[in-house]
């Protein structure tokens, strides 16, 4: 196997590149796959830009997952002096508060903002909020410490030239900023890779902030958080890694944060880990490139009284609306999702419009849903595996039928009931064998299970992985087996597509030096299994951008090899080819049969109203 690119001058003289390492045997969080580096390179030097030892939960977790790694350590902690002087304001009575409103322009000019940020803490607290304050005195305990008062000008801190030399003569390989306003000048070079940092925001259309409030203002499906190299632009930097995540659409704004944030604090140590075991040059070659800037404002900021309050005001209106219509038409209920066969057709099509005609629905009994189809052929008939979720006790079954002529299914028969909620049966060949990874995060790892006796009778032979591992999809290529896996950040929620590989179905599973292969909502997890159409490689991925399972594309791999990975959509679909859907989130294909599925609400009383696993 060919080694990755290197540089001989990141943390020392680099040896060999450390090349498709395995991943821990049990991971909990993203960030376990990146604390431990085999590369006996020196370990890299972190500098933090810090305004307190007080942190937001969130970059916590991040200082936390240096301190815990065996190729990175903080060497110097950089304090804001400005911020570290500044008393906190004494408490104050109502009529106080309301006398400095009434004196003081600046008061009056975020009036709405500070009473919706009040409100919004008190309506829609949330057990996890990644910018609860979190005390990392302890982390941080030992490490040299430097205060440093900024120059101000506006927003901006530029740092005094002696402060710049001390820093510079710490020999950091990265500053991170957690602390000071927008920084520019010559402390941007004082470390050998840069200051990094986050946006908290898609810097392709959001520069500015508040971070994440005008992706709830101006109805945008996508939150995004970028980690940047700073430069002397506002959100310029360069970019080194990007995740996009659904907007939690309403009123509030800490709902609408916690999934960005918490799944994106993988991204410093992963960089740092790329850093020390593959050099800057592996870095810089998968900075995000740049794109235009397609923002409806120059630059956000906090909004006005009156946009705030129209807004509000809108929002609140429309949720009154909506509840009163639901409760006046009777619509809404429980999630339901069917699946639909077609025999003959070809979804992938010449042109860029999926040919959707000829599909027929199962209806599945009402106290349950039928969803995530995968088909085989077998003995010259073809078989449907699926996901099927019964509303009480809340939890999905494996089951099976066989596809008859029309087509429609046969009589179903139960595969596979662990006691905990599977779904997403891949089932798939090796010789005469026939084997299923069902979907069973809440069991913790990713199970394989082989057919004694078809169709009913599956043991489980190996567990191939440990961790919040989701949708499963491997194939063999070029004489390796290649794993697909989705991991959840159990705190946020989020999902990113992590690509592995292995010399054999049971091996020891490698990782990609591609990973995370996305970190996008519109397609960071599979949607069926690998296939080839007219010589080529094709995924499917969901598309969870408007609501779980809103959409599917397929994706056509153009490279697939132990040192590189790239792929390009060809086809979307979304839910609007057949009246009354709200998502399809599968597509899988065997011989002249293709299954989908679609959800819907449906209302009944005896129907459980809990949310499904997701």
């Amino acid at each position: 196997m060919r080694s990755l690119p290197s540089d001989d001058d990141a943390a020392g003289t680099a040896p060999p590149a450390m090349n498709d390492p395995a991943p821990p045997a049990s991971i909990r969080l993203i960030s376990d796959l990146y604390v431990h580096s085999s590369s006996p390179k020196p370990p890299l030097r972190i500098g933090l830009l810090l305004d307190s030892p007080e942190l937001s939960r969130a970059l916590a977790s991040v200082v936390a997952d240096i301190a815990r790694s065996n190729f990175a350590r903080i060497e110097l902690v950089i304090f804001n002096g400005s911020s570290s002087s500044a008393a906190p304001p004494a408490p104050s009575s109502f009529v106080r508060r309301i006398l400095r409103l009434l004196s003081d322009d600046k008061a009056r000019a975020s009036a709405a903002w500070t009473l919706y940020s009040r409100l919004d803490q008190r309506l829609w607290h949330v057990a996890d909020d990644p910018l609860a304050s979190e005390d990392c005195a302890s982390l941080l305990d030992g490490i040299e410490t430097l205060t440093v008062e900024p120059l101000t000008k506006g927003f901006v801190h530029r740092f005094p030239p002696d402060a710049v030399e001390t820093i510079r003569a710490a020999n950091l390989d990265v500053l991170i900023r957690f602390g000071f306003n927008i920084i520019r000048g010559d402390i941007l070079n004082a470390a050998r890779y840069g200051v990094w940092s986050f946006h908290h925001g898609d810097n392709d259309a959001y520069r500015g902030g508040p971070a994440h409030f005008w992706e709830l203002y101006e109805g945008s499906p996508l939150s995004g958080v970028i980690l940047q190299v700073l430069s002397d632009d506002l959100d310029a930097g360069r970019v080194l890694a990007k995740g996009m995540f659904p907007t939690e659409l309403g009123l509030s704004l800490i709902r609408n944060r916690v999934r960005p944030y918490w799944t994106s604090t993988h991204m410093v140590i992963q960089k740092l880990w790329e850093l020390h075991n593959e050099g800057w040059a592996f870095v810089e070659k998968r900075i995000v490139p740049e794109a235009p800037y397609r923002g409806k404002r120059k630059i956000y900021r906090r909004p006005t009284n009156s946009e705030l309050v129209k807004w509000f005001a809108v929002e609140t209106a429309r949720k009154v609306y909506g509840r009163v219509a639901r409760a006046v038409t009777g619509a809404g209920g429980a999630v339901h999702w069917r699946i639909a066969v077609r025999s003959g057709g070809k979804l992938l099509p010449s042109g860029d419009v999926p040919e959707m005609k000829g599909f027929h629905w199962v209806e599945s009994p009402p106290d349950r849903y039928y969803a995530d189809p995968f088909v085989i052929e077998r003995e010259g008939a073809h078989w449907i595996f699926f996901e099927d979720y019964a509303y009480s006790p809340g939890y999905a079954r494996i089951a099976c039928a066989e596809v008859l002529a029309g087509p429609s299914l046969g009589p179903p028969h139960l595969v596979l009931d662990t006691g905990v909620h599977l779904s997403y049966p891949h089932v798939f060949s090796q010789g005469d064998a026939l084997y299923m990874i069902p979907e069973s995060a809440r069991a913790g790892g990713v199970r394989l299970y082989r057919c004694a006796r078809f169709p009913g009778e599956w043991v489980q032979v190996a567990e191939l992985f440990r961790g919040p591992a989701t949708d499963t999809t491997v194939w063999t290529h070029d004489g390796l087996w290649w794993f697909l896996t989705t991991l959840v950040d159990p705190r946020g929620h989020g999902t990113g597509l992590f690509l592995f590989y292995a010399d054999s179905l049971l091996g020891t599973w490698r990782y990609h030096p591609a990973n995370p292969i996305s970190l996008d909502t519109r397609n960071a997890r599979c949607a069926g299994r690998v296939f080839e159409s007219d010589g080529r490689l094709i995924r499917p991925s969901q598309d969870s951008t408007r609501r779980y399972g809103y959409a599917f594309a397929l994706n056509e791999i153009l490279k697939l090899s132990p040192t590189e990975y790239e792929e390009r959509q060809v086809l979307w679909v979304g839910p609007d080819w057949y009246p009354g859907l709200r998502g399809n989130h599968t597509y899988n294909r065997a011989g002249s049969i293709e299954v989908i599925d679609g959800q819907t609400m449906r209302r009944a009383p005896e129907f459980s109203q809990r949310t499904p696993p997701r």
